[in-house]
């Protein structure tokens, strides 16, 4: 009996001083999706963080660094003195630049790599990106797509970036993708908040098809499902194509 609680007492030791000491080779190898299935609060806006910001991410910040054994105070998504003294920790025990500042280094040491990827993408365009359009408004794009046609066939997740491209190209809508996905009662993700989900790789490569030039339906501005759609109206629009469960009309 004394040996067994001798043992417990050493693997709890053990436990405890091995906390603090995780480093970049822990961080690196755990995803996003890796992380206890912990999913952001807020719409990922790759931002770099420094004292004075605030929102989802920081908060994931926080969350990480805590879990580490970094950071002390509360997980609230407000980036303080406490916060940024958890960051120069954790990027001095990481061999990175010890500026309190999470950019894309310690987002990537953090394990964080859909802000890694998207800070990555804005280095590596203009403000003006491909066609005109900035890394934003890809990721804006891909949101949506993820949104409103996740589970559908690819062809079809294509379709729905190009019916929102051919919406900005409209006199008809707003001239911007901001403008058209966030227009009021234009797209049922935005009222039901699941437009602030984080995109998978199939839709952002697929806001980059759209991008690029595919459409997949033919110049259509209005698509729905005739299965669950409630405005009659929608059913009078005429009928370009039909890619998964969507009705592709203009």
């Amino acid at each position: 009996m004394k040996k067994s609680k001798k043992k417990l007492m050493i693997a709890a030791m053990v436990c405890a001083l091995s906390i603090p000491m995780v480093g970049v080779s822990v961080a690196k190898a755990t995803n996003d999706e890796g992380m206890a299935a912990v999913t952001y609060e807020k719409e990922i806006e790759a931002a770099v963080l420094r004292q004075g910001s605030t929102g989802g991410e920081v908060k994931e910040v926080q969350r990480r660094l805590k879990l580490w054994g970094y950071y002390k105070g509360s997980v609230d998504g407000a980036f303080g003195a406490g916060t940024r003294s958890a960051v120069i920790a954790f990027q001095k025990k990481n061999g990175l630049k010890a500026d309190g500042v999470v950019g894309k280094s310690t987002y990537k040491a953090l394990g964080m790599e859909s802000s890694y990827r998207i800070l990555a993408e804005q280095a590596a365009n203009s403000t003006n990106g491909a066609n005109g359009f900035s890394s934003s408004d890809v990721y804006l794009l891909a949101r949506t797509i993820y949104a409103e046609g996740r589970g559908e066939p690819y062809t079809g997740q294509v379709a729905i970036g190009a019916v929102v491209l051919n919406r900005v190209r409209s006199p008809q809508f707003p001239n911007t993708i901001s403008g058209v996905v966030y227009q009021k009662h234009a797209f049922t993700a935005v009222s039901d908040g699941q437009i602030n989900l984080t995109p998978n790789e199939t839709a952002m490569k697929a806001a980059r098809d759209a991008i690029s030039g595919w459409d997949p339906t033919g110049g259509a501005i209005y698509y729905y499902n005739p299965a669950i759609a409630t405005s009659a109206w929608i059913f009078d629009r005429q009928t370009v194509t039909v890619i998964g469960k969507h009705v592709f009309a203009i």
